[in-house]
């Protein structure tokens, strides 16, 4: 069955499938290609015959990759993020994405080479959010927003400081 709700991801013309192939490449589980449509008839993105819409799915969720053209980038408004349980998947992750064409910003956020946001935020920096503590919270807000890749023993530094 269809899914109902899928998201699309639009991408320069013919960068869609290598997109989707990085993907599947960073080790995520529940993930894989599901297919690739040309497109039936000429349109103002690509001719008849030339790859449209690349489907996949990453960590269970399903994803189109458009090949629009480069009437529309990316912006920072929309991230994919990628929750991790420790610092060697935040770093495998972060590395994976940045060494591969990307670039680094701030407080976990990367961006792709093909400038699709993510945002590579761990497990442990979540629940900080949500501590009653509310000080404890601040704290780990505060470490974070010195940080490009996330460091989750300096986070937890900061919880305990408080």
């Amino acid at each position: 069955m269809p899914e109902k709700l899928i998201t699309c991801i639009w991408y320069d013309i013919g960068q869609a499938k290598a997109a989707a192939e990085f993907y599947m490449s960073l080790g995520l589980p529940d993930s894989r290609i599901e297919q690739v449509l040309n497109s039936p008839t000429d349109n103002p993105s690509v001719k008849a015959g030339e790859e449209l819409l690349v489907t996949f799915t990453l960590c269970g969720r399903p994803f189109a990759g458009l090949n629009g053209g480069p009437a529309f980038p990316q912006t920072e408004a929309v991230s994919i993020m990628a929750v991790t349980e420790d610092q060697a998947e935040t770093d495998r992750l972060w590395n994976a994405i940045v060494g591969n064409g990307g670039t680094e910003s701030a407080c976990g956020w990367c961006k792709d080479r093909w400038g699709v946001n993510w945002q590579i935020t761990p497990r442990f920096l979540l629940d900080a959010l949500s501590d009653t503590n509310a000080a404890r919270a601040k704290a780990v807000v505060e470490a974070m927003n010195t940080m490009g890749r996330i460091d989750i023993a300096a986070l937890k530094t900061a919880a305990s400081a408080v």
